[in-house]
């Protein structure tokens, strides 16, 4: 094509960057787009888009030849980013201002590695970035970040920059597609969902509440999704917050299958759990009249507990605290320390650390640490005239008496979160041991500690009449134990009263195991309605009424006689076989999933009971005095984007 008379033409209006590459010329009313690298000629028409534009540029030869980040360029505006490019051959660096921002690059070497020609998807690439500030919780505002701009421009110059508002768009479209799939995943499940939920703070004044659903899925994986979100106004009634709780259940569809809530210790969670239940009660939706519903979390009720020795400890805390101020205020006094340990044979701790107040299992750590030091803090006031602060004898015996209770429930705490399998059977006997040493506890000589024990027992008992039907039905599920362990603990908690309770316990797991039975294909027509499919109509028809199947009469004859018979039901067969032996990595779950065709009722109240989230709290948040919190970042933006980032970080993670 003769080119003579085309003119270039120089427009505003061409934001793409792949016009970097290309020229836009006009003959006579025509408009091409000429490659700048190999001449060749496309449509430059404002309708003909630009992707014909990349595609070109991407096979081009001798653009990739010549090394594509010597072309990119950008247009300066005032107080927008200009990238300014040098030739390789001037060897300068490049600058970039963005209003009073300098920012220099080092210069291009010798060895630069040229783009090898490959399909970028400007779309991917956006959703990949959106993904990933979505996953590691980045900010939203990064993408208009200077140095993040220039990192993105020299490694995919194709790449069109995006803004914070498409970003988050972006991540508000990932959101609905991951729920999406979330809401398959939960509505395919073969047993129940039980739902944990959890409060979080904001930098601000803004409060939320966490839900989250807990399940067993058809492989008998425990798994758990986050569900919502939302923010929460403090000054909510029960019912309001209640009623909130029940339209996010409702909006997942899974109010029907709700088998129990977790929920801290506290007169607010127990009238928001009681209006829940009760609404589902009305339904008939819950197992054993509702007396599994009602869980707390175990953690929670445990750094209750201690907040009580704590507080009870706060003075001498305070003294010990000082007292290590003082040894690490400078080096010779802390030198005197060492001194004074090694003549009185101590050996003196690595690290004499103050604590970090809002991490309790840091104060214990304080407390030992200090407490394996008091003879050489006594005899440190003898040289130092200026130190002040050290515990008396009886102040020293209180923190040591303390401390033994301290150290059980980090133990029992390390158990709740770090054991490999965090199903509900492994609780039953750390609680069992908790309620002993509390018993013994209240029975100590010294007011000041038996007052004590009395003060955490209460919350423990509190947290005991809630739940010990649950954590024992969860053992008893589990085949090293079965009822052994109950029989076992219950004598040495309630006395001569014990074998009363065993009985009622079991009776309750009867009662549990006939409503699976009823609930399951493998009821028997005198358990409850059942329900037979027509052959021919693939009508529903009531087993008492008229059916085409000629043989039900058969099968309620078969019943009947099988039953007078003697026959053994699920759970029979499973009390009276041997218990499985006892060893570190046993998976329960995978034991049912094995076990699952020899006890196929009992398998689904196994699958029910093991996935209720006896404890909530993840490791990294187990010790924490107070609620988790949102960062800055997340604190400022609105709840509905709070809630997408917050529940699709954790979907992605899955």
């Amino acid at each position: 094509m003769d080119m003579s008379d085309a003119v270039i033409v120089n427009s505003s209006r061409l934001k793409s960057v792949v016009w970097n590459d290309f020229d836009r010329v006009k003959k006579g009313d025509t408009c091409l787009a000429v490659c700048r690298h190999c001449k060749k000629k496309l449509s430059g028409s404002s309708t003909s888009g630009t992707s014909h534009l990349r595609n070109h540029l991407i096979r081009c030869q001798r653009r990739s030849n010549h090394g594509i980040s010597n072309h990119a360029k950008g247009k300066k505006k005032e107080g927008t980013l200009a990238l300014v490019t040098m030739d390789q051959e001037q060897k300068k660096d490049e600058v970039i201002n963005l209003g009073n921002i300098k920012y220099e690059q080092e210069p291009m070497k010798e060895d630069t590695v040229n783009i090898v020609n490959n399909n970028f998807d400007q779309r991917r690439s956006r959703y990949d970035l959106a993904r990933m500030i979505i996953l590691h919780g980045y900010p939203l505002a990064m993408v208009e970040h200077v140095g993040f701009r220039i990192f993105v421009k020299n490694l995919q110059p194709l790449f069109e920059l995006v803004t914070s508002n498409r970003v988050e768009a972006d991540c508000m479209e990932i959101y609905a597609k991951e729920k999406q799939k979330v809401y398959e995943v939960l509505d395919k499940l073969p047993g129940k969902i039980s739902i944990s939920a959890d409060g979080w703070a904001t930098t601000g004044d803004s409060e939320y509440l966490c839900l989250t659903a807990h399940f067993i899925d058809e492989d008998w994986q425990l798994k758990k999704k986050t569900l919502n979100f939302i923010m929460t106004d403090p000054s909510h009634t029960e019912d309001v917050s209640s009623d909130v709780i029940m339209t996010c259940l409702m909006d997942w569809d899974i109010d029907r299958k709700l088998f129990a809530v977790t929920f801290d210790s506290g007169a607010s969670s127990d009238n928001m759990v009681y209006r829940i239940k009760d609404r589902l009660s009305q339904n008939r939706f819950l197992y054993l009249n509702g007396q599994l519903f009602d869980v707390r979390c175990a953690p929670n009720v445990v750094s209750l507990m201690v907040q009580d020795a704590l507080e009870a400890l706060c003075e001498v805390t305070y003294k010990i605290r000082e007292s290590i101020r003082y040894v690490k205020s400078s080096q010779s006094t802390l030198a005197k320390f060492n001194e004074v340990a090694l003549e009185i044979g101590v050996e003196s701790p690595k690290c004499l650390c103050v604590d970090n107040p809002s991490q309790w299992n840091s104060t214990y750590s304080m407390l030992k640490d200090a407490s394996e030091c008091k003879d050489v803090f006594f005899r440190l006031q003898e040289y130092e005239p200026d130190y002040r602060m050290c515990p008396s004898d009886l102040e020293w015996e209180r923190v040591s008496a303390i401390i033994g209770c301290l150290k059980l429930f980090v133990e029992v705490t390390n158990v709740f979160t770090k054991s490999k399998y965090l199903t509900a059977n492994i609780y039953f006997p750390e609680i069992c041991d908790i309620h002993l040493q509390l018993i013994e506890w209240c029975k100590n000589p010294d007011e000041f500690l038996s007052s004590l024990a009395m003060k955490m027992r209460s919350k423990f008992d509190e947290y005991w009449d809630k739940c010990n039907l649950g954590l024992a039905v969860a053992a008893m599920l589990d085949p090293r134990f079965k009822m052994k362990l109950m029989e076992y603990y219950y004598p040495l908690l309630y006395g001569n009263s014990a074998s009363e309770l065993i009985d009622d316990v079991f009776e309750c797991i009867k009662t549990l195991y006939n409503e699976h039975s009823i609930g399951s294909p493998l009821a028997s027509l005198d358990q409850g309605l059942a329900w037979q499919v027509s052959g021919s109509s693939g009508t529903l028809a009531s087993s008492g009424k008229d059916s085409r199947d000629k043989l039900m009469g058969f099968d309620k004859y078969l019943n009947e006689t099988s039953q007078t018979q003697g026959s053994k039901s699920d759970l029979d067969k499973y009390l009276e076989e041997p218990l499985f032996p006892r060893n570190v990595d046993f998976n329960v779950l995978n034991w049912w999933k094995v076990h699952t065709p020899r006890y196929p009722i009992l398998s689904m109240m196994a699958r029910n009971i093991l996935g209720i989230p006896m404890s909530k709290v993840e490791y990294d948040s187990a010790f924490n005095i107070g609620k988790r919190v949102l960062d800055h970042d997340r604190s400022s933006l609105r709840p509905t984007l709070v809630q997408a980032l917050m529940c699709s970080q954790d979907w992605m993670r899955e």
